[in-house]
C-alpha cells in the first residue's frame, strides 16, 4: 500500500525560531504577506514584533486582527477585504488554531472565490491558493502542519471541516517562547487537543507506519510534560516539549485522520461555542471507553506510550488503563463537563439528534475503530453531559 504524505516544505522548530520568520518568507520569494491574528496578540505587542521582523527582512506586511474564536464564514469577509486591499501574495497565520484556520481559508478564497461551503469535506481541495506560513502560539491544534481548516457556517451553525493540500502551510515557524504567556486553562485544553490528535491518528483506520511513529512520540511527550506546563507556565522545558508534540501530532493526524472524538466535538463547538480543545477534552475519556474493544492492541500501544502501562500488560488491561488515565488527566486539569460548564440540559438534549447527524456527516466517525450509529452517538452525548 502506498502512503500519500503531505508536510510543510519548511519547518523551523525551536526557541527563538520566530526571529527567522522574515528570512523564511523572503526565502520563498514572497514580498507582501498579510499577518492574520487576533486582538489579543495585537494587545500584547506580539503582532507588532512579528511585523517588525518582517519589515526588517525588507518585506511589506499588512495586519488583519479580526480573527474570532472558532472562525465563521461571516468573520472571513473583512479578512478577504484586507487581503485584497493589500494585494497580498501570501498569508501568515499567527496565533492558535483559529487564526491559522482563518489564514488558510483566506488563502484559498482569495484566489478561488466562492463560498467556504463549496470546499467542505468530503471535497479534497488541491488549490490554487496563496502560500500560507503558520506561526502557532498554542501547543495543541497542530494546524501549522495540517492540510485541514475548520470554519463554521454562519447561516447554519455547521462546523465545516475543509481539507486538502491547498490548506497545507508551505512553512511553519514553531517557537515555544510564544506559548509562555498561555494561561493554565488554555494550556490544558490545547494539550488535551494535541493528545487527542495523536491517539486518534494512531487508532484511525487510515493510520500507517509513518504516522504511527509520530503519534506515539507525541503521546509520550505529552504524557511527560502536559501536567508540568499546566502547573507552571514558565517551565520552558515542558513548554518546548509540548510545542514539539503538538506539531508531531498535527503531522500525524493530517496524514492519517482524526476519528469519533473530533466528529462529535465540532457540533458542540458550533452550537454551544465551546473552544475546540475543551470540547475534545469533554468527550475524550467516554469516546475512548466506547472504542477500545474494537482495537485493544492499538489503544494498548497508546497506554504504553503515555506511561500508564508496560509491555508486560495484556492489551485488554493496558487499554483499560488508558481510559482510566484519560479520566484522571481530565480531572487533574479541571476539565468541566458540559453541565458544569453551564450548558443547559434541555438545549443539549434537544440538539443531540442534530449533533449526532452532523458528527456522522463530517466523515470522522467512519475512521474510528468502532464505527458508531447515530443512536450510539446520541447515547455518548447523554453520557458526557454530566
Amino acid at each position: 500500500m502506498v502512503a500519500s504524505l503531505s508536510l510543510p516544505r519548511i519547518l523551523r522548530i525551536g526557541r527563538g525560531a520566530a526571529e527567522e520568520l522574515g528570512a523564511v518568507v523572503a526565502g520563498l520569494g514572497l514580498r507582501r504577506p498579510l499577518l492574520v491574528t487576533d486582538a489579543f496578540l495585537v494587545g500584547t505587542g506580539a503582532a507588532e514584533r512579528l511585523l517588525g521582523i518582517l519589515r526588517g527582512a525588507g518585506l511589506s506586511p499588512a495586519l488583519f486582527d479580526g480573527t474570532v474564536p472558532d472562525p465563521t464564514t461571516d468573520s472571513l469577509v473583512p479578512g478577504l477585504e484586507a487581503l485584497r486591499a493589500h494585494g497580498a501574495d501570501s498569508v501568515i497565520g499567527f496565533g492558535g488554531g483559529s487564526p491559522m484556520d482563518t489564514a488558510k481559508a483566506l488563502a484559498l478564497l482569495g484566489v478561488q472565490g466562492g463560498r467556504m461551503r463549496d470546499y467542505k469535506a468530503p471535497h479534497v481541495n488541491l488549490g490554487p491558493a496563496l502560500p500560507v506560513i503558520a506561526v502557532p502560539t498554542t501547543a495543541g491544534s497542530g494546524s501549522e502542519a495540517t492540510q485541514v481548516t475548520v470554519i463554521t457556517d454562519s447561516a447554519t451553525d455547521e462546523k465545516m471541516m475543509c481539507l486538502g493540500p491547498a490548506f497545507l502551510p508551505i512553512a511553519a515557524v514553531v517557537d515555544m517562547e510564544l506559548t509562555l504567556s498561555m494561561p493554565p486553562r488554555l494550556t490544558a485544553d490545547t494539550g488535551v487537543d494535541a493528545l487527542t490528535h495523536a491517539v486518534e491518528a494512531y487508532v484511525s483506520r487510515k493510520s500507517g507506519p509513518f504516522t504511527d511513529g509520530l503519534a506515539l512520540t507525541a503521546i509520550a511527550g505529552i504524557g511527560r510534560h502536559l501536567r508540568r506546563a499546566y502547573a507552571d507556565g514558565s517551565d520552558a522545558e515542558a513548554r518546548e516539549a509540548m510545542m514539539l508534540a503538538a506539531t508531531q501530532a498535527g503531522i500525524a493526524f493530517s496524514n492519517s485522520s482524526v476519528a469519533l472524538v473530533h466528529g462529535m466535538s465540532r457540533p458542540i463547538g458550533a452550537h454551544f461555542h465551546v473552544a475546540h480543545g475543551l470540547s475534545n477534552a469533554m468527550l475524550f475519556p467516554a469516546v475512548t471507553a466506547f472504542s477500545v474493544h474494537a482495537a485493544p492492541e492499538r489503544y494498548a500501544d497508546c497506554a504504553r506510550a503515555l506511561g500508564v502501562a508496560s509491555t508486560a500488560d495484556p492489551a485488554a488491561s493496558a487499554s483499560a488503563a488508558l481510559v482510566e488515565a484519560l479520566h484522571t488527566l481530565c480531572h487533574d486539569l479541571d476539565v468541566p463537563t458540559p453541565r458544569s460548564y453551564g450548558i443547559d440540559h434541555a438545549a443539549w438534549a434537544g440538539l443531540t439528534p442534530l449533533m449526532a447527524e452532523q458528527a456522522l456527516a463530517s466523515g470522522s466517525p467512519a475512521n474510528n475503530p468502532a464505527v458508531p450509529t447515530a443512536a450510539q452517538i446520541e447515547e455518548l452525548y447523554a453520557r458526557v453531559y454530566a
